[in-house]
């Protein structure tokens, strides 16, 4: 594990949010980060089909972008979401892990903006997907 992934991954896990939801960074660079939450059953929002609650694929999604954009070369300081627009697709196929890729892919002086998807174990069809846009502190 490399030691920007390693500082990333300490930080997220110092989230209490991503803690208890059990989020893991699999991978961060210039402006991307991937993070995945395993399948639990204090996620599911309805017991008759065992899908994880919205709540938690959100949750998930947010902090994802907001990792890429404290990721982005463009953005030395941390981030906060100013908003973000949520698409949901549809369900995440109970007991199995979703994951989030987001990018940052523009910064300006004081705003980021980041696409992100969501995928259980069928990457070809999301589960959701989310635009936003995030504080940014280029100072430029």
């Amino acid at each position: 594990m490399s030691d920007k992934i390693k500082l990333a991954s300490q930080f997220i896990q110092a989230l209490p949010h991503a803690q208890a939801l059990g989020m893991t960074l699999e991978d961060i660079d210039a402006g991307t980060a991937v993070i995945s939450m395993p399948y639990a059953e204090k996620l599911v929002g309805d017991p008759k089909t065992g899908v994880v609650h919205g709540g938690a694929v959100s949750a998930l999604m947010d902090t994802c972008c907001g990792a890429a954009v404290m990721s982005h070369p463009s953005n030395p300081s941390g981030t906060a979401t100013i908003d973000l627009r949520i698409e949901y697709l549809r369900a995440a196929t109970p007991g199995q892990t979703i994951t989030t890729r987001a990018t940052c892919y523009h910064v300006t002086r004081s705003v980021a903006f980041v696409r992100a998807t969501a995928t259980d174990e069928n990457e070809d069809v999301p589960v959701a997907m989310a635009t936003g846009t995030f504080t940014a502190g280029t100072g430029k």
